[in-house]
C-alpha cells in the first residue's frame, strides 16, 4: 500500500462521500459570511470560559446566559460504544443526574450490551440504534436528548458532533474533534450559529499530576511560562492486531498519513497552563517525521516477511516532531511516538521564570527551593498544591478509566450541564488542538515549512479569561 497526501486524507475522510471543501481563505471568509446572522445568538453560550475556574470569573452575560440553560436531568444519547464508549457509559451512569436515553452503533451486539448496563443501573432501556453508518442521525432527530456523546472512530467525530447540534443538542467527543481543518471551522461555527456546545473530552486535562501543576503555576510557583513539551509516546503496535479497533480504523490513519496525528493529549494539559485561547493562542507550527521502519519490523517478526501486514508501506513516521509558537512567544514541542518499542510517556514539561516541572516520573526544580542543579521528588509539594478537584472527588474517581480522569471528565460536563455554566473546554479549544494533525501533515509534506493556525475565537482569545482553580 502507498501513502498519499493530506489532499487525499480530506478525501478518504468524508463519511457521507460529500464534495472536499478546500481550505481557501476566500473560501472559509465566504461560509463565515453567511452564518453571521447566527452567530451573535450562540456566541456567550458557545465561547463560555474553561469552568475549572470560580464561576464568578464569567461575564455576567455569559453566567445568564449559562444559567438560562441549565439542566436538571441530562437525557443522554450515545454514538459508538466499543472500547472507550463503553467506559464512559459506565461512568454516565454512576453520575447523578444522567439518563442515557438512546444508544448507537452499528453493531447490534454492542447496543445491546449497554442497554444491559442501563437497565441493570434501574434506569429505563434506552432506544437502540444500529441500521448502519449514519443511523445516529436518526439518534439526534429525538426530542427527549439533551446531549449526543460520540466515541466513534475520528473521522465520524465531527459529523456526529455537527448532526446533534443542528438537531438542538449538545455535543461531546472523544478525541480528536476533528481531523481536518475544515472540519475544526464546521465545528466552529456550528457550535456559534445554535449556541449549542460542542466539547472535547480530553481526559488528560483531568489528571491529578497535571491538575497539580496548573495549581502550582495559578499560584506562581514556576514563575512566568515560557516553555512546554508534552507528547504522545505509547508502543501501539501490537494493539493494531489485537481487535481493539474494528476494521483496522485508527490503523489505517497510520497507515496512510504522516504527521502528529494524535496531539491531545500531550497538548491539553498544557494548553490550560498557558491560557492558550485565553490570553495567547496557537500561532503556527513547524513539524517532520523520522522514517517508518517500526511497524515493518514488528508485522515482520509476528507473521513472517512475506506476509501482506509486512509489506504495508506506513506513511506516519516512528517519530514525529512538531515545534509550536504562540502569539505572546512562547513554545511548545509536541512529539508523536506510537511505533517503536518504549515505556509510555507524556513528557508534560512545564517551564517558567522561576523553575520547571517534569513527568513521567513526576519530578520538579524551583530556583531557591530545591538545592544545587538536581530534580527533586514532588512530594513535598503535594499537599499544599494538590488541585481541589482531586480532594473532592478523587476517591469516586478511581473507579472511573485511565486512572479517574474519564469519570472526572464526565463528571464535569455533567456538572456544568446540570448547573448552566460553562464547560472546562469548549469548541474553539478542540479545534485548536485538532488542527494539529492536519497543520502537521502539511508541514512535513512541504519540507517542514511553518503553517499558521487558523484564529478560531476571531480573536476573542484576547480577553477571555483564563482557567482559574475551583
Amino acid at each position: 500500500m502507498t501513502s498519499w497526501n493530506v489532499s487525499e486524507t480530506r478525501e478518504w475522510l468524508q463519511p457521507f462521500g460529500g464534495k472536499v471543501v478546500k481550505n481557501t481563505t476566500d473560501e472559509r471568509c465566504t461560509r463565515r459570511d453567511l452564518l453571521k446572522s447566527g452567530t451573535a445568538v450562540g456566541l456567550l453560550a458557545a465561547s463560555g470560559g474553561l469552568c475549572l475556574l470560580n464561576d464568578p470569573q464569567q461575564s455576567e452575560a455569559a453566567q445568564a446566559t449559562a444559567q438560562q440553560g441549565a439542566i436538571d436531568v441530562v437525557r443522554v444519547g450515545f454514538v459508538g460504544v466499543g472500547h472507550q464508549g463503553s467506559a464512559h457509559v459506565r461512568n454516565l451512569l454512576r453520575i447523578e443526574g444522567v439518563e442515557i436515553r438512546a444508544i448507537c452503533d452499528i453493531v447490534e451486539a454492542k447496543v445491546a450490551r449497554a442497554q444491559k448496563w442501563v437497565q441493570d443501573a434501574g434506569q429505563a432501556r434506552p432506544a437502540g440504534y444500529s441500521r448502519g453508518d449514519t443511523d445516529f442521525k436518526r439518534m439526534c432527530e429525538r426530542e427527549d436528548l439533551d446531549l449526543v456523546y460520540t466515541a466513534t472512530p475520528w473521522e465520524w467525530h465531527t459529523p456526529v458532533c455537527v448532526a446533534a447540534m443542528q438537531a438542538g443538542k449538545h455535543a461531546a467527543t472523544e478525541v480528536p474533534a476533528a481531523v481536518t481543518i475544515d472540519e475544526c471551522w464546521q465545528l466552529v461555527e456550528t457550535s456559534e450559529k445554535t449556541g449549542l456546545h460542542c466539547v472535547m473530552m480530553e481526559n488528560c486535562c483531568y489528571g491529578r499530576s497535571e491538575l497539580m501543576v496548573l495549581n502550582m503555576v495559578r499560584k506562581g510557583l514556576l514563575g512566568e511560562l515560557l516553555h512546554a513539551e508534552g507528547g504522545y509516546l505509547h508502543d501501539l503496535r501490537s494493539e493494531w492486531y489485537d481487535g481493539r479497533y474494528d476494521q483496522d480504523w485508527r490503523k489505517e490513519h497510520n497507515i496512510r498519513r504522516n504527521g502528529n496525528l494524535y496531539p491531545m493529549h500531550g497538548l491539553g494539559p498544557l494548553a490550560q497552563c498557558m491560557n492558550i485561547n485565553r490570553g495567547d493562542r496557537l500561532d503556527y507550527l513547524v513539524s517532520m517525521s523520522c522514517n517508518s521502519r517500526g511497524e515493518h519490523l514488528y508485522a515482520a517478526k509476528l507473521f513472517g516477511p512475506d506476509h501482506p501486514e509486512a509489506k504495508i508501506r506506513w506513511a506516519d513516521g516512528d517519530v514525529n516532531s512538531s515545534l509550536i509558537r504562540t502569539v505572546n512567544g512562547r513554545t511548545i514541542i509536541l512529539k508523536h511516538d506510537v511505533h517503536l518499542p518504549r515505556p509510555y510517556s507524556r513528557i508534560n514539561l512545564i517551564q517558567g521564570t522561576k523553575g520547571i516541572f517534569r513527568g513521567y516520573p513526576n519530578r520538579i526544580f524551583i530556583e531557591g527551593s530545591t538545592r544545587g542543579h538536581e530534580w527533586e521528588s514532588v512530594a513535598k509539594y503535594r499537599e499544599e498544591y494538590e488541585h481541589p478537584l482531586w480532594k473532592a472527588k478523587g476517591a469516586q474517581a478511581k473507579e472511573g478509566g485511565h486512572d479517574g480522569t474519564d469519570y472526572l471528565e464526565d463528571y464535569r460536563l455533567i456538572t456544568a450541564l446540570r448547573r448552566g455554566t460553562a464547560t472546562d473546554m469548549d469548541v474553539y479549544d478542540a479545534a485548536a488542538r485538532s488542527a494539529v494533525s492536519e497543520l502537521s501533515e502539511r508541514s512535513v509534506a512541504d519540507r517542514s515549512r511553518p503553517q499558521d493556525f487558523p484564529d478560531f475565537t476571531r480573536g476573542k482569545w484576547k480577553t477571555n479569561p483564563p482557567l482559574g482553580i475551583i
